[in-house]
């Protein structure tokens, strides 16, 4: 849920141009997310990619989350209608949009895009959405493999959209058992919610054994109220 960094290229420029992913699949992706590396792109012009493998990861302890006491009462108030994967093109949408003077471009390329839609076809990717008067206002989106869940992007259109957002993907992924969700790189943003950076050597000690993890992934998508969603996202492990 960061920004680019240094990283290694994985293709040359015309990476695209070689059939639909080319020569780089969807099951190659997953095996970079299994190795503890992760795909970007410097912008959205740009169709190169590249493996990026951070020296400090950041992470979102499943058991030590924290939800301001004002958000706590703006998830439990249920200004929007949570939805799960109803909408993930357009999630990424928004994702990739410009959002203020802050993020005026997007590591979000044509090949990422594809890769991602391919992987949500195939059920890895899952979007939660921040819907109001049947409008798409906020959301974010993130790759699941065995017990961990990668968090890719987020988007606000409204105040504290995907940040309800958040708290929903939460208290799902300890509702269905998964056990770590990697945020890629620490944020003041995030740190708001229990964020903290951590070696990589010591990511990926903590990677391999939540792959071998059996979430029940109905729990992403079961209803949840907002009450619930503030309870099962602060439960005590």
């Amino acid at each position: 849920m960061g920004g680019p960094s240094e990283g290694r290229e994985l293709t040359d420029p015309d990476f695209s141009a070689s059939g639909p992913f080319g020569g780089f699949g969807p099951e190659d992706l997953l095996a970079c997310y299994a190795r503890g590396v992760f795909p970007m792109a410097e912008a959205r012009d740009d169709p190169r990619v590249f493996i990026i493998e951070p020296d400090q990861r950041g992470v979102i302890p499943l058991d030590a989350f924290h939800i301001p006491s004002r958000l706590r009462r703006t998830v439990r108030s249920e200004p929007f209608d949570i939805r799960v994967d109803t909408a993930f093109e357009a999630v990424l949408d928004g994702c990739a949009a410009a959002q203020g003077k802050d993020r005026q471009d997007t590591w979000i390329n044509a090949p990422i895009r594809r890769l991602y839609a391919a992987l949500f076809a195939m059920g890895h990717v899952h979007s939660i959405e921040c819907w109001r008067d049947e409008r798409l206002v906020g959301g974010l989106y993130g790759v699941s493999l065995g017990g961990a869940f990668f968090g890719e992007s987020m988007f606000s259109r409204v105040r504290d959209a995907s940040k309800v957002a958040l708290v929903h993907l939460v208290a799902r992924l300890r509702r269905g058992g998964w056990t770590l969700l990697d945020a890629q790189f620490l944020t003041e943003h995030l740190s708001q919610f229990g964020a903290v950076e951590t070696p990589q050597a010591v990511y990926l000690r903590r990677l391999k054994p939540a792959l071998g993890v059996q979430p029940n992934l109905a729990a992403l998508t079961a209803p949840l109220t907002g009450a619930e969603a503030v309870e099962l996202a602060l439960a005590p492990a």
